[in-house]
C-alpha cells in the first residue's frame, strides 16, 4: 500500500487561496456598493436644490420680479442642503398670441456639488417656462 503524503495540504491551500479571493472581490462589490448608494443621494440632494431653484424663481416672477432679479443673486444656496451651489438663468421673452402679447419666461436652475471633473462631482438641472 503506497503512503500518499502532502495532499491535504495541497488542498487546504487551494481552498485558503480561492476563499481568500472570493473575500476581496466581497470586499471590493460592498465598497462599490455604497459608493454607488451614496451617490444616489446626493444626485437626490442635487435634484432638491435644483428644484428649490426654480421654485424660488417662480415665486419671483409671480410676485412682480423680472429676470435680473433672478440672475443678480445667482448662485444660490439652501440650508439643510449644504455644499451644493444653485446658478440660475433666466430668459425673457415677449410672445403675441391673439392680439396680446404675453411675456414667457424661461428660467434654467443647475445644482452642483464639488468640483467639475473630480468623483465627488454630482449635478442636475431643471428647465421650465412660466407665461405671465
Amino acid at each position: 500500500m503506497k503512503q500518499q503524503r502532502g495532499f491535504s495540504i495541497i488542498i487546504a491551500i487551494f481552498i485558503l487561496v480561492v476563499l481568500s479571493l472570493l473575500g476581496g472581490y466581497m470586499v471590493k462589490l460592498s465598497g462599490v456598493q455604497h459608493t454607488t448608494a451614496l451617490n444616489v443621494i446626493q444626485g437626490a440632494k442635487a435634484y432638491q436644490a435644483a428644484k428649490a431653484g426654480i421654485s424660488w424663481s417662480i415665486a419671483k416672477i409671480s410676485s412682480g420680479g423680472n429676470c435680473s432679479d433672478i440672475t443678480s443673486v445667482s448662485p444660490l444656496s439652501f440650508t439643510g442642503i449644504n455644499g451644493f451651489s444653485v446658478t440660475l438663468d433666466c430668459n425673457k421673452q415677449v410672445v403675441p398670441e391673439d392680439g396680446v402679447n404675453l411675456n414667457v419666461f424661461y428660467i434654467t436652475a443647475l445644482s452642483e456639488f464639488g468640483v467639475y471633473n473630480s468623483v465627488s462631482y454630482i449635478s442636475r438641472g431643471l428647465e421650465v417656462s412660466i407665461i405671465k
